[in-house]
Order: C-alpha cells, then sequence, then structure tokens
C-alpha cells in the first residue's frame, strides 16, 4: 500500500512537471456544458475547450468541459440537463439542437434560465428567443430569422424598389418579420402597398396570393417556411404572378424549397449551418468572458442539481459580461445586442440562375469590420421569366386621377353647357370637364393649372380625369371626428388614401406636406402677402373744408363776428371816432357803423380790398393790425393744409406689413384672416414668432375658401387678408379698391403633389423642368396671372397729383351758392322795393286826398267867411240907409 502511494505521488509529479502546470497553481476551475446534436460535435467541443486551455496556458484559470446529446423530447433534454450537467458545477451551457430536427433548444433556456446560467445558443434563430422576458440567460452565435429584413431594407434600396407586396406566416415568426421590416422601410421610404398574411401548413394558397395580382407593385418579399414557400410558388406560377416584369425576394428559408422556381432573389446567412465553427467561437468568447471577469476576482460555484431552490446570482453578472464581450471568430465579429441575438452577422445575396442553382450575387456585412454594407453585382441577375431585364417593380396605370379645387386664377371651375359640353373661352386654353362629388355634378375647369396639366400629360403620355376636393380644403393634418390620431383631410386626404394620384393646384411645398407625399419640382415661386382695402378718401363737396377741423371753423366764423362788433363799439365810443377836421365836409353819416365794421372783418380775413368803412379811432386801428395779422396766418395754413389734403392726397394701405403692430397686437376692430386648413395656416403655427398671430386668427372667423375673405375685405367686415402674392396681386389688379401691403415673406414654392414613392415623380419633374426651359410656364404668366394687370386702377406715383373737379368742386358750388343767394337777394329786394312803392303811392295819394280835402274845407270855409261877411255887410247896409235917411 504504501509502495502504491509513492508510485502514484511521484507520477502526479512527472505529469505536472511534464505539463509545465507544477509552477502555475490553479485559482478557479470553469466547467462549459454542451447539449450537442451529434459526437461528433461533442468532440469538436471537447477539442475547442481544450484548445482554450492551451490559448490559456499559464493563467490561474482552467476549463472544464461536459456534454451530451440533446434529446428530441423537451421534457427528457430538461432532465438530462438537470441529471447529467447541474452536477457537474457547469458555468454556462452550449446549445445545438436535436439530432436530425431543427427543434429549438427551449427546455435547455427554460432549465438554464431558472438557475441564471447562461446559455450560448449555436444554431436556435427562432425570433421567439429575442423575448428577454420569456428567456432572459439566452445569447446566440447566430442572429434571428427576423434580422433578414435588414438585409431586405438594404436591397430594396440598391434596386430601386420603393413598393412592394409582403407575405408572411401568421405566426410568430411571421409578424416579427413584418413588424421589423415597417421600421425599417419607413425610414427609407419603402412602402408596403400590399400585406398578406396566410396561416401555414396549408396545401393550397391560391386565395390568399389573388389580391396581389390587382396591387400596382410588382416586388414580393416572401417570408415563409420551407414548406409554405414549395406551396406559393407553385399556386403563383398558375397565377402568373411570378413570371416577367415581376421581381421575388424570399427568406433563407424560403430560399431552400426544393421547387424554387428561376429569377428567385434570396438572403441565407453564411456559415448559418457550420455547427463546429460556432462551436469554437461560442467557447472562445465564453473563455474571453471568464477570464476578464477573474482577473481581479472570483465568483460563487453555481447549483449542483435541479433539487436546488435558490439562483446562481453570479450567473447575471457572467450574463452581462457574455453580452458585452467582442471577439473575432471563425464566423466574424462575433458580439451581442442586449436581447442576446448575434449582431454583425454577414449574410450571402443569393440568385436562382437558369439551371435553377442559387449562385452568390452579393454579400451584406463584413468579417472584420462592424459596419454594415451591402456588395452587390447586377450584371448577369436573373429575374423570374428567365430574363435579364431587371422589372421596373411597378405596373403604371396611364389612367390617373386628379384632384384640384378652385383657387383664380390657377383653376377657375364654370358650369357646364346646357349640351353637356365645356367650351372654351379663348381657342389657347384647356377646359376639362371636372366632378363635384359633394354636389353631385360635372362642372368645368380652366386656368393656369389646367393648361399646365394638359401640357405635362401630353409630355409624360397619360391620360386623366379631374375632379374637385370634397371638402374643398387643401389639407391640414390634424384630428376629426373625435379621433385620437391626427388624419390629413382636403387634397392630402384623398391622395394618402388613393382617391386621387396627383393634385394639381397652387399647393404650397412644406415640411409637413413633404413627410407623406411626393413633390414635383416647383412649377412657380411665391411668397406671402397682405391683401387689404385701399384707405380712399373720396372727395366731397366740402373737401375744401378739410384743412380745418370743424371746431376751428366755427371759431373763426365767431371771431369775425365778434372782432367786427368789437371794432364798431371802439370806434363807436372812442372819443376821436367822431372827430371832423376843419375843413372836411365827412357828415356823420360816414362814420364806422356796425355793418362797415362787418364788412372791414371779412375783407381781412378775406384778403379783399377795403376802400371805405375803415376804424376812425387809434384803439380800432390797432385792433384791425392784429386782426390783419391773425388772417395772414390763418389763410398762409389754410392753403398749406389744402394743398397737403387735395394736391398731395393718396390712399395708401392700413397696414405696412407683416411686421405692423396692428397685426402683433390687434384691437377687436381690426381683424385679419387666412385659409384654414392651408399651408399658411401651417406656415404661421410652425412659426415661433408668429405665433401670436396664429392665435389671434384661430380665435376669430374661419375661411374655407380665399374667395370669402375676398369678398369680406371688399366689404370691410375683414381688414386684412394673408395669402399668396400670386393670388393677392391678381385680385388687386382686378379690384381698384384692393392693394396689397408691404414686402413678400415666407417665401415658397408651388408644385404638384403625387404618392409616396410615386412612378410618376420624376417623368412630371421632368416635364415641369422643360415648361420652364421652354419658357411655357412665364407664358401661363401672361395669360393668366399679369393678364390684368394693365388694369383701369388709377397709378399712384411721388409726382404732385392734378386738382381735379371732385376736389374743388365744394368751392364752385359755394360761388354758385353766392350767386343764387344774390339773385334770390334781388328778387327779394325787388319784391320788398315794389311793396313798399305801393304803400308809398297808396300813402302818397292818401295825402293828395287829404290835401285836396283839406283845401276844399279851407276853401269852403273861406266862403262860408265871404258869405257871413257879405251877409253882414248887407244887413249893415240895410241898418244904415234909414238913419242916412233921417
Amino acid at each position: 500500500m504504501a509502495f502504491q502511494a509513492f508510485y502514484a505521488g511521484v507520477m502526479l509529479s512527472l505529469v505536472l512537471l511534464w505539463t509545465g502546470e507544477a509552477q502555475t497553481p490553479i485559482d478557479q476551475v470553469v466547467t462549459i456544458g454542451a447539449s450537442l446534436s451529434s459526437d461528433r460535435m461533442e468532440q469538436e467541443f471537447r477539442s475547442a475547450v481544450a484548445k482554450l486551455n492551451q490559448a490559456h496556458k499559464g493563467s490561474h484559470i482552467h476549463f472544464n468541459s461536459t456534454s451530451i446529446l440533446m434529446d428530441g423530447n423537451p421534457i427528457r433534454s430538461a432532465l438530462d440537463i438537470c441529471d447529467k450537467l447541474l452536477a457537474q458545477h457547469i458555468y454556462t451551457v452550449v446549445a445545438s439542437h436535436p439530432n436530425g430536427t431543427d427543434r429549438s433548444p427551449i427546455s435547455v433556456s427554460y432549465t438554464c434560465g431558472y438557475y441564471n446560467i447562461p446559455v450560448l445558443g449555436i444554431s436556435a434563430r427562432d425570433s421567439a428567443f429575442s423575448d428577454v422576458s420569456l428567456h432572459k440567460m439566452f445569447l446566440r452565435t447566430v442572429p434571428p430569422y427576423s434580422q433578414q429584413a435588414e438585409v431586405w431594407a438594404d436591397l430594396l434600396e440598391r434596386l430601386q424598389f420603393r413598393k412592394i407586396i409582403f407575405i408572411y406566416s401568421a405566426d410568430e415568426e411571421g409578424r416579427t418579420m413584418l413588424s421589423r421590416f415597417q421600421t425599417l422601410a419607413e425610414g427609407k421610404n419603402i412602402m408596403i402597398d400590399t400585406s398578406v398574411k396566410y396561416p401555414p401548413g396549408e396545401k393550397n394558397y391560391s386565395t390568399f396570393l389573388e389580391p396581389i395580382a390587382k396591387s400596382t407593385s410588382r416586388v414580393v418579399l416572401l417570408a415563409a417556411s420551407t414548406e409554405d414557400a414549395d406551396v406559393i410558388y407553385q399556386d403563383a406560377i398558375r397565377l402568373d404572378i411570378l413570371g416577367v416584369d415581376w421581381a421575388w425576394i424570399v427568406s433563407e428559408q424560403a430560399l431552400a424549397a426544393p421547387n424554387i422556381p428561376i429569377g428567385i432573389l434570396g438572403v441565407e446567412l453564411v456559415d448559418g449551418n457550420n455547427e463546429v465553427k460556432h462551436i469554437h467561437d461560442a467557447v472562445n468568447i465564453i473563455g474571453e468572458t471568464f477570464t476578464q471577469m477573474l482577473s481581479g476576482s472570483k465568483i460563487s460555484n453555481p447549483p449542483l442539481a435541479c433539487k436546488d431552490t435558490l439562483t446562481w446570482n453570479d450567473g447575471e453578472k457572467v450574463y452581462d459580461n457574455l453580452i458585452s464581450t467582442r471577439l473575432q471568430g471563425e464566423t466574424g465579429i462575433v458580439s451581442f445586442s442586449s436581447e442576446g441575438d448575434r449582431l454583425n452577422a454577414l449574410y450571402d445575396i443569393r440568385n436562382i440562375n437558369s439551371a435553377k442553382i442559387p449562385v452568390s450575387v452579393g454579400l451584406y456585412g463584413n468579417k472584420f469590420q462592424e459596419t454594415a454594407g451591402l456588395t452587390l453585382s447586377n450584371h448577369g441577375l436573373v429575374w423570374p421569366g428567365n430574363t435579364l431585364t431587371k422589372p421596373k417593380g411597378e405596373e403604371i396605370s396611364r389612367n390617373l386621377k386628379v384632384v384640384t379645387l378652385e383657387e383664380i386664377p390657377f383653376v377657375q371651375v364654370l358650369p357646364m353647357g346646357k349640351d353637356g359640353v365645356c367650351r372654351k373661352v379663348s381657342p389657347a386654353e384647356h377646359v376639362f370637364p371636372c366632378v363635384d362629388h359633394s354636389k353631385g355634378k360635372v362642372n368645368c375647369c380652366m386656368g393656369y393649372c389646367m393648361d399646365m396639366l394638359a401640357n405635362i400629360a401630353e409630355q409624360v403620355g397619360f391620360n386623366f380625369t379631374v375632379h374637385l376636393s370634397k371638402d374643398k380644403f387643401y389639407g391640414s393634418f390634424e384630428k376629426h371626428n373625435g379621433s385620437k390620431r391626427n388624419y390629413w383631410n382636403g387634397m392630402m386626404g384623398e391622395l394618402m388614401r388613393g382617391e386621387a394620384n396627383l393634385i394639381v393646384a397652387p399647393l404650397t411645398i412644406n415640411p409637413e406636406r413633404a413627410n407623406d407625399i411626393d413633390f414635383t419640382k416647383p412649377f412657380k415661386y411665391q411668397g406671402l402677402n397682405i391683401l387689404v382695402k385701399k384707405n380712399q378718401k373720396d372727395s366731397s363737396l366740402a373737401s375744401f373744408l378739410q384743412p380745418f377741423q370743424d371746431t376751428l371753423w366755427i371759431l373763426v366764423g365767431l371771431s369775425v363776428h365778434v372782432v367786427a362788433l368789437v371794432l364798431y363799439l371802439l370806434d363807436r365810443f372812442s372819443p376821436f371816432g367822431r372827430f371832423k377836421l376843419a375843413k372836411s365836409d365827412d357828415t356823420e353819416e360816414d362814420a364806422l357803423n356796425l355793418s362797415s365794421a362787418m364788412w372791414f372783418s371779412w375783407g381781412v380775413l378775406l384778403n379783399s380790398g377795403i376802400g371805405e368803412g375803415t376804424p376812425r379811432s387809434f384803439s380800432a386801428r390797432v385792433l384791425g393790425m392784429v386782426w390783419a395779422g391773425f388772417a395772414m396766418i390763418i389763410v398762409a395754413s389754410y392753403t398749406a393744409n389744402l394743398a397737403a389734403f387735395l394736391v398731395l392726397d393718396r390712399p395708401e394701405a392700413l397696414i405696412s406689413g407683416i411686421d405692423d403692430p396692428r397685426l402683433r397686437n390687434p384691437n377687436d376692430h381690426f381683424k385679419y384672416a387666412t385659409v384654414k386648413g392651408s399651408a399658411v395656416e401651417m406656415y404661421f403655427k410652425r412659426q415661433v414668432e408668429l405665433s401670436t398671430m396664429y392665435r389671434n386668427m384661430d380665435k376669430g372667423k374661419t375661411y374655407n375658401t380665399a374667395e370669402e375673405a375676398i369678398d369680406d375685405i371688399r366689404n370691410e367686415k375683414l381688414q386684412a387678408f394673408i395669402w399668396g402674392s400670386p393670388r393677392l396681386e391678381y385680385e388687386a389688379a382686378r379690384f381698384c379698391d384692393l392693394t396689397t401691403a408691404g414686402d413678400l415673406f415666407g417665401r415658397s414654392g408651388l408644385g404638384i403633389g403625387l404618392q409616396k414613392n410615386s412612378p410618376w415623380t420624376h417623368a412630371v419633374s421632368m416635364a415641369v423642368l422643360n415648361m420652364h426651359e421652354s419658357g411655357f410656364m412665364e407664358q401661363l404668366d401672361n395669360n393668366f396671372i399679369l393678364v390684368n394687370s394693365e388694369s383701369s386702377c388709377p397709378e399712384s406715383n411721388s409726382a404732385p397729383a392734378t386738382l381735379g373737379l371732385t376736389n374743388m368742386a365744394g368751392v364752385f358750388m359755394m360761388v354758385a351758392g353766392g350767386i343764387v343767394a344774390g339773385v334770390m337777394l334781388i328778387f327779394i329786394e325787388i319784391t320788398y322795393k315794389r311793396h313798399r312803392g305801393l304803400k308809398e303811392k297808396e300813402l302818397e295819394l292818401a295825402r293828395n286826398a287829404a290835401d285836396r280835402w283839406r283845401g276844399n274845407i279851407e276853401k269852403r270855409k273861406k266862403l262860408r267867411e265871404t258869405w257871413q261877411y257879405l251877409h253882414a255887410l248887407r244887413e249893415a247896409e240895410e241898418k244904415g240907409e234909414p238913419e242916412d235917411d233921417k
């Protein structure tokens, strides 16, 4: 016994000296477990671990290996993990798949995940393993099948296919593939025109494939299993959707179908089935991870059996370190995403040639760099139908639907004739029927855009029908009918929903619209401007009174009469006012009376010559001089202001431009607006410095069309209307009472709108450029926009205006009034004189009659006295005779 112990000790010492490890003590032994597909793979695994120890020779870490064959029964596979691997103190497990099947190592992931033991898969590519909530300790050196979506997106971009049909299975793998592709396609402007979801395992898919023939796209992406793909190929050939003018790009599983047709493009993971290389990469990255972890610290031992109820706390640390480790391996750069999926995988782009043999035509990824890239050889590519001609990717219909709306002068809507024919207004103009679905009738459309549309259709070669926008809006992105999401309305909404192929109208190109549709090159550049009504001052009969306010005129009138009265009083009561020279013949009637004082006061004010009736006293003459100075100032001021009001009077815009304070801080009586849902409204909403103006417009009355706003401007219900300069200049030329205010702002272009990635975008854009170069667009400007530029409106310039009868009509009316007043007064005077003459004649007659009567009375009186005297004398004579006789 003693000899045997001594012999064993000697032999152990010799072995340690021979291996060179006696001088390096082992601090930590790491056992790597494996559940593999075959005995050969187990040998490769042990060989890989031995090479790992050899690479870490002299290290304080030693790696042991233990492995089992994976059972196809998940329950027995889980029991084998518990009984055969956990008992060996395994730190990690390398998992493959059962022999003869491609079943995933889901039981290994669940069992080891429960105890926090990391599992490194080398063949499982199901997308379900990316769910860290279910497979929290699972990593893999192969990418999931859904990663092929990245290759597809780059391949479509390289081939310039922008609209595709996506066929996928109604299982988790198909849904994950679709979701990942949609995310990538959105960033590359690739649109899924039709998506077809099919139930896996069917024997006939014709019903699911029939809608594909109705799609305008001719590019098919197929995410299917090998068995399903074989059936789909047969049905697609029968439906004639896998022939000339079609392109099919398929997944790796579909590429392996036995009856795959000629011309299919597919992707295949490089070394995806090379289990040996993946075993070596898995072992090497485990070794690299533990070498870094154990360089300065130790980790606890893992559980020994499934009977242990405690989890391995250091297992999560091992998992996190595996995630962050990067290795240049045999399959390329090995690194992992946060979900444990392989990054930087290499894919071979394969094409089924005429001999139905898959040949490599490109490569996705780089074996020595982390930057992904696609190399593709277009030369010699075979497409379905055994043709070398690359398909266009879309079936282009040449019958296009055009949506527009009325916007004079770009589009003018006229009623159709009673005979149902649209007649041209002039031979050079084009008139097309345009359907108004909202009113259920057909109108006629003409104008700038219709002539342009006719020219584009002739150049590009398509037919078209025109209809008016249902809601008469250009298009705004907002919520509708209480929905939580924003939607486009107006012409934009019709284009997005496929109800129209083209928007031919003065549609402004802005970032919001350009995100969702394509625009051609601008057919016209414009800016925004402000339309206002001219501040026109109409000449009235009282225009000559404008220089002074009413109160001043009243004061001047009062002053004339007050001064006249004071002059009269001063001259009347002055001791020198009635002074006469010694030899003067002046009488008292020649002194200044009230009438003369009034005449003097008006004469001085109106600068008329004063020949008589001047003040006599010194005090009155001092007041007269002061009054003359006052009159000179008043007359000079009146003359200057009269020139300003009548000679230089010009109508001016109500506002000066976009920075006018009345726009920035409007009062209740000043209102301005634009068309709701238009690009102008979006512009104000987008510009931070104009946000206050946007809120003011949003609170006021909203207008659905420019015509409504222009009518309100003319009727003075709206003070300012903000819109595109071509339309406003056109309206200002039509109506002399309208004008534009300030300089242009918010410059932009007008373009033709098309659906995103439309095959017509390039052709229509080139047609627009050709029209610019040929001068056709300038001709349209002259025919429609500038046609009224030479209007009957008087031009304003800096030269002094010439006074007309309307300006001085009041003065002439005043003279006419004076004449009429004079004539009336003379008639009054004549009438008065006649009336007074009659009175005087009656008085004269009465006086003559009285004098005659008085004369007669006197005569009779004298006659009576004479008779009395004679009678008395006779009596005396009679009495005297007798006495004489005695």
